[in-house]
């Protein structure tokens, strides 16, 4: 059987890696292995195995980097908790559009967002001692539980899909009543399933932060990109959702990857509330030569791990939040296509077989966001993933995120425009040819 992609080179590239399993590939092993197809066979993919953005980057944020370098800034090392203007704004940011206020002595510009959640999960869990455990709220962004290995960190996790709304207190407390957890993660709007915590969710978590005194790391990494409101306005309400409303016990995690589209410039930003920074732990400092918190988090995690974001790139970040806080830039409507492309990219799939996974945002219809999960009859998420690159199309399992659904795959929209949904359209069809329902032919055993 032919298939869009040849299958001779599919195979030859898989093999190429050794893995021991393509569909339990990392994103990045996904990634190469997609590369290397199409570099030998000079077919396209559709690319939905990364969550990178697929949007210029604002001209505002371009512009006011460009001036930066020429001003010098470029030969100065910069002050590696941000520039005195940047954790202004980053402060007036997150009142604008959080509706919290964070003095901007305990707001920071990270590289990337990542390594605010490196950070975080450094110093939280060296906090108190005895309280080193993490737990993820899944699914979840596969990279953060690698974080937590590479830090020797130990963490639990669960599928948070049937435990929204009441369940989820109780669900919660049995993992925190065993008192050794440090620290609470996940991403709102979610990575992969886009479900997003209601207010009544956020007050659970952030009460029984409280009360098992753990911090809530809030991954905003898809921040205002809940597309049914509209949170573009500063200011105004509504406000972004946040734990933020309900407990002192939190760091706020921010992104300008996706809802900036300045992922290549690797700066995101980090919001640490007033009595957590200047709290104390019993714990930090054999490990930070202080015992409180914000001096940890500066004058040690961030300090031994990049002495800070590179000095222009600040600059550039500087003069979007000013234009976003001024109301002069309008991120939200930036990034509003990739709600439209998910709309689209659904009805294809679903038209041709395919069933999305996590189809309920508790009790209503998943919105359309940066990502939606996809299943196929007869297939798990891991051969699923293998057998769809020889129809040139790539995402990831869902087996990788942390979630009970093991049939289904994560698909990105950003990297496919509308100008390739008529080729999309065209190998789902033959893949829903070559895989009638009921038939259990697949590629990757023939």
């Amino acid at each position: 059987m032919e298939t869009p992609i040849n299958r001779e080179i599919v195979k030859q590239e898989i093999d190429k890696m050794g893995l021991e399993s393509v569909g339990m590939a990392s994103i990045r092993e996904l990634n190469r292995i997609v590369n290397n197809i199409e570099t030998a066979t000079g077919d396209a993919f559709i690319r939905m195995e990364m969550g990178v953005p697929g949007l210029a980057p604002p001209q505002i944020a371009v512009d006011a980097e460009i001036e930066a370098l020429k001003q010098g800034v470029g030969s100065k090392y910069p002050p590696f908790d941000g520039i005195p203007q940047l954790k202004t704004e980053i402060s007036a940011f997150v009142k604008n559009f959080v509706d919290i206020e964070i003095p901007a002595e305990s707001c920071f510009p990270t590289v990337g967002s990542m390594q605010g959640c490196y950070m975080a999960m450094m110093c939280c869990s060296r906090r108190i001692k005895g309280k080193e455990k993490l737990l993820f709220i899944d699914p979840g962004f596969p990279v953060n539980k690698l974080q937590a290995k590479v830090l020797g960190l130990p963490f639990a996790h669960f599928d948070v899909y049937e435990y929204r709304g009441d369940k989820l207190g109780p669900k919660l407390e049995s993992f925190l009543e065993q008192g050794d957890v440090a620290a609470i993660m996940y991403s709102n709007p979610n990575n992969p399933a886009w479900i997003c915590f209601t207010e009544k969710e956020l007050e659970t978590i952030g009460s029984l932060a409280t009360q098992y005194d753990c911090i809530v790391m809030e991954d905003l990494a898809y921040f205002g990109m809940d597309f049914r409101k509209n949170y573009s306005i500063p200011g105004q309400p509504p406000f972004i959702p946040s734990v933020a409303k309900f407990t002192d016990n939190y760091i706020l995690l921010i992104s300008s990857s996706k809802s900036f589209s300045m992922a290549g410039q690797r700066i995101g930003m980090s919001a640490i509330p007033e009595k957590l920074f200047h709290s104390t732990g019993n714990n930090l400092k054999s490990f930070f030569g202080s015992d409180r918190f914000g001096y940890a988090y500066i004058f040690g995690a961030m300090y031994a791990l990049s002495s800070g974001v590179s000095h222009s790139n600040q600059y550039g970040l500087l003069g979007l939040l000013k234009a976003v806080n001024s109301g002069e830039f309008n991120f939200v409507d930036h990034v509003k296509e990739y709600g439209d492309r998910a709309g689209a990219m659904k009805q294809m799939f679903t038209q041709n077989g395919f069933k999305i996974v996590y189809d309920m945002d508790d009790d209503k219809p998943i919105a359309d966001g940066f990502y939606f999960t996809i299943s196929y009859p007869g297939f798990t998420g891991v051969e699923l993933v293998e057998e769809l690159l020889y129809y040139g199309i790539s995402a990831i399992s869902l087996s990788t995120t942390g979630s009970d659904r093991h049939e289904g795959l994560r698909a990105c929209v950003s990297l496919t425009g509308k100008e390739r949904f008529n080729e999309l359209a065209d190998r789902l069809t033959r893949f829903q040819a070559d895989h009638p329902e009921g038939s259990d032919f697949k590629i990757i055993h023939a």
